[in-house]
Parts: C-alpha cells; sequence; structure tokens
C-alpha cells in the first residue's frame, strides 16, 4: 500500500429538512389548524482515528463528502427524519487543518477518539410552530438551515516513542532492521528510505517500544530540499531521538550540524526532545579514527557518544535499553502531569 501523509478533502454537513405549511381536515372534526411539522436535522461530518490503518490513501482519490439533508416534515406535525452522519476514517495520530494549514481544528491521537469537523443544520418549522391566540392559521413555513462545509487538510503525525533521524545512508534503516522486525529497503545509495518506515523493538516479554525511520535530512530540508522537509512532522510525537552519524565519512561534526540545524529550523520543539548520539558503523573504522572522531563529536555536542555497528549489532542492545528507559521515564513525567493536573 502506497504511504500518504497529506491530502487535501472538501466536506460539507447535511442542509436541514424544510418545513411544511399543512392544515388539519378532518371530518366531523369541527375545529381544524395548522399542523405542518418541523424539518430534520442534516447529517454531520466527524472524523474518527480507528486501529489498523496507517496512511490516508483512502483520501487521495475520493476528496469530496457530503452528508445528506434531513427529512421535510409533513403533516399531523410530523417531523423530518434526521440524517445519519458521515464518518471519516482516518489513522491515529492524524491532525486535522483548516484550508490556511494552520488552525487545529482537530488532533486525533487515541483510537476511537472523534470530532465533528462540520455541523449539520437545524430543521425549519413547519406552520404549527407559528400559531399563536392572534394567528390562527399561519400560512408561513421555514427552511432548513445549510450545513457547514469547508475544504480541511489532513496530515498524519506517526505515532512512535522513538526516532531515527540523520543524513542520508547514516545507516537508521539498517539498524531498524536488526532493532526490529521491519524490513526496510536497505541500499548503498542515499534516499533509499523514501517513506517514513515503523518497527516495533522488543527487548523483553514486558518491554516493548515503537521505532521510526524518518527519511533521511540534508542541508536545507526545512526549506523544502530532499525528502526530509515533508517527514519532519513525524518525529514531533516521538518522546526521544536516537541521531545516527555515519562513522566512516571524514567529519562526523558537520554531518551532526546540519541536523541540528535543520531540526531547529522546522521548529516543533525537535531540538528540546532527549537525543542519544551514536556513531554508527563502527566496523567500518580504524581503532584511531573511532577515537578521534569519538572525541570531536563529544567536544562539539558536549554529550557522551555512543559507538555501534548496524552490520554487526555490536553496542545495539546497550542504546536500545537507554531508549527505553528514557520513553518509559517520559511516560512516567506524563502520567504525574495528568494526575496534577485532573
Amino acid at each position: 500500500m502506497k504511504f500518504l501523509d497529506e491530502a487535501k478533502i472538501w466536506v460539507k454537513a447535511g442542509d436541514g429538512g424544510d418545513g411544511v405549511i399543512a392544515f388539519r381536515r378532518e371530518k366531523y372534526i369541527e375545529f381544524g389548524g395548522p399542523d405542518g411539522g418541523n424539518g430534520g436535522k442534516g447529517g454531520d461530518v466527524i472524523i474518527e482515528a480507528v486501529p489498523g490503518l496507517n496512511t490516508l490513501i483512502d483520501y487521495r482519490y475520493a476528496q469530496h463528502f457530503k452528508a445528506r439533508k434531513g427529512g421535510n416534515g409533513a403533516g399531523s406535525d410530523r417531523t423530518g427524519a434526521g440524517s445519519e452522519d458521515v464518518v471519516l476514517k482516518v489513522p491515529v495520530g492524524t491532525v486535522v487543518l483548516d484550508e490556511d494549514k494552520e488552525t487545529v481544528l482537530a488532533d486525533l491521537t487515541e483510537p476511537g477518539q472523534r470530532s465533528v469537523i462540520c455541523t449539520g443544520g437545524d430543521g425549519g418549522h413547519g406552520n404549527a410552530h407559528f400559531k399563536t391566540s392572534t394567528n390562527r392559521a399561519p400560512r408561513r413555513a421555514d427552511k432548513g438551515y445549510p450545513g457547514e462545509e469547508r475544504w480541511l487538510w489532513l496530515r498524519l503525525k506517526l505515532i512512535a516513542d522513538a526516532g531515527l533521524v540523520g543524513l542520508p545512508n547514516a545507516g537508521k534503516s539498517t539498524f531498524l532492521s536488526v532493532a526490529s522486525a521491519a524490513r526496510p529497503k536497505i541500499a548503498d545509495y542515499p534516499f533509499t528510505t523514501l517513506t517514513p518506515q515503523l518497527g516495533v523493538v522488543r527487548l523483553n516479554a514486558t518491554e516493548e517500544f515503537v521505532l521510526a525511520d524518518i527519511p533521511g535530512l540534508i542541508e536545507g530540508a526545512a526549506e523544502g530540499a530532499g525528502l526530509g522537509t515533508r517527514f519532519l512532522g513525524h518525529v514531533e510525537r516521538c518522546a526521544v531521538l536516537l541521531h545516527l552519524i555515519d562513522g566512516s565519512q571524514p567529519d562526523p561534526v558537520r554531518a551532526y550540524e546540519t541536523v541540528r540545524g535543520e531540526l531547529e529550523e522546522y521548529g516543533g520543539g525537535l531540538v528540546d526532545k532527549p537525543e542519544i548520539i551514536a556513531l554508527n558503523k563502527l566496523d567500518a573504522m580504524t581503532p584511531q579514527a573511532r577515537a578521534s572522531r569519538v572525541k570531536a563529536l563529544e567536544r562539539a555536542t558536549g554529550r557522551e557518544v555512543r559507538l555501534i555497528s548496524g552490520v554487526t549489532q555490536e553496542g545495539v542492545p546497550g542504546v536500545l535499553r537507554e531508549l527505553a528507559d528514557t520513553i518509559y521515564r517520559q511516560r512516567e513525567e506524563q502520567a504525574a502531569q495528568k494526575g496534577t493536573a485532573a
């Protein structure tokens, strides 16, 4: 299935049904009178997050969604039937934006979470509604009220606990393949990964987390260069970032600063997330190169640098353990904040 993380759609709620003009006329009943009923309510447009979906491909070609109009009223004070709602199912993690692509209308982060995006119009009043002591036979009935309509942007931000970032060919896909059951495409040229990949990392029978491989960033990604700009949103929900750096290149410090600069340009609090720095491709470095590059990175970042090899899996278990500990710590802090707020 093709991965699609952004779609533009048009939605319209149903108009309300019309009220009617009717009069009671029955044989042997001396007094008649107005008995036109009200119209029914138009259907709403609802967006619901459901498990089992991981792409917005359903909205690639079907882009217009309209709820039905409410039923018209009838004589004998009968109210028109309300129309059914139109429910659009989207993956968990979908953000619903207004046409300006900035105003957030809904952020669906839990399975079963719903949001009414467009409200159906109310039904119009029939002439029975307008009967008064001085107006005994009104000949007025209202049309139904129009339902709301708007253009929307659906943007998917993957729900992942940890995100892999780095330049192309940093070894992110290889790391994901050895750490989880995911099988991303791996090749020896840049931009092998064209779409984000998810994998579940199981440390033991009780501990697991979701790891996301984000397509490689290049300089200028935040301004639209390369593939990274449209996928940076997928790391916004991650609790921790694993920054992989290709240890076989001569200047790992520049590689680190390039990616950090793009994260800062993008915003969204990405640079404030906990970060683990790992110098990858340990098997492709000499002992002298290994020592000098680790020292240069630690001097530039002021943090400890881990040495790993995605191919031989050396150092990988330790990094996964550190990722899991950071994720669990973040979860505990969020739970404590929710408890305090409650």
